[in-house]
């Protein structure tokens, strides 16, 4: 079955050119669109795509609101890859920490689109650039430190989230750590339900404002 994808930007030749990079993806299909966040839940509700694709920035409703919306009104939500013109704009941050699931510039060019969407859906890699690692090292979160220090992660767990935060899918980790793919897995879930993380996103964000990685 193919990736199910709908677009949300309120620029028209945004949604034009995105939706030609993705439908000639023989394992992509673009399922509908909107030009704001406004009209998002009842096409989720209609069409229900595996991945939302979603400008940050909307009139009406924008991109944090719009996540938020989403994860509250479905118990299993689809993907959220949130899209801006700006590396370090404080509204895509805003959107990883409200829930979504990664991040990726409008100039990106048409392979990194299409990987963007394959990666999301598969939830084993991260898409959170340096830039915006900074930024959240930059939010010093008394709270994070205090979920971080709660999970009272093992020293295995604790190896497998400063890799994650490096941005290294589940097969760079194993390749790291010498271990097995499917154990990596299961290090990672371990890791995610102590942090209380929806996924590899909020670990990260949770590690970087914690004070627990930072940076490198």
């Amino acid at each position: 079955m193919p990736l199910t994808v709908l677009l949300v930007d309120d620029e028209p030749l945004v949604r034009v050119g995105l939706q030609a990079i993705l439908q000639a993806q023989p394992d992509i299909e673009v399922m509908g669109e909107a030009a704001d966040g406004a009209a998002v839940i009842p096409l989720i509700r209609q069409q229900r795509p595996d991945v939302v694709m979603m400008d940050v920035r909307m009139p009406l409703l924008d991109g944090i609101e719009a996540t938020r919306a989403i994860l509250a009104a479905f118990p299993n939500p689809p993907k959220i890859l949130v899209i801006t013109t700006f590396e370090n704009d404080e509204y895509v941050y805003e959107a990883l920490r409200a829930g979504a699931d990664g991040f990726l510039l409008k100039r990106a060019h048409p392979s990194e689109v299409v990987q963007a969407i394959r990666l999301v859906a598969a939830g084993s890699s991260l898409l959170f650039p340096t830039a915006l690692r900074r930024m959240a090292a930059a939010h010093t979160n008394p709270q994070a430190r205090a979920v971080l220090e709660r999970a009272a992660l093992t020293d295995r767990e604790t190896g497998v989230l400063r890799l994650m935060a490096r941005g290294m899918s589940n097969t760079e980790i194993a390749a790291e750590l010498v271990l097995g793919t499917e154990t990596v897995k299961t290090h990672v879930s371990a890791v995610l339900a102590k942090l209380g993380a929806r996924d590899r996103t909020q670990a990260v964000i949770t590690a970087y404002e914690s004070g627990f990685v930072t940076p490198g």
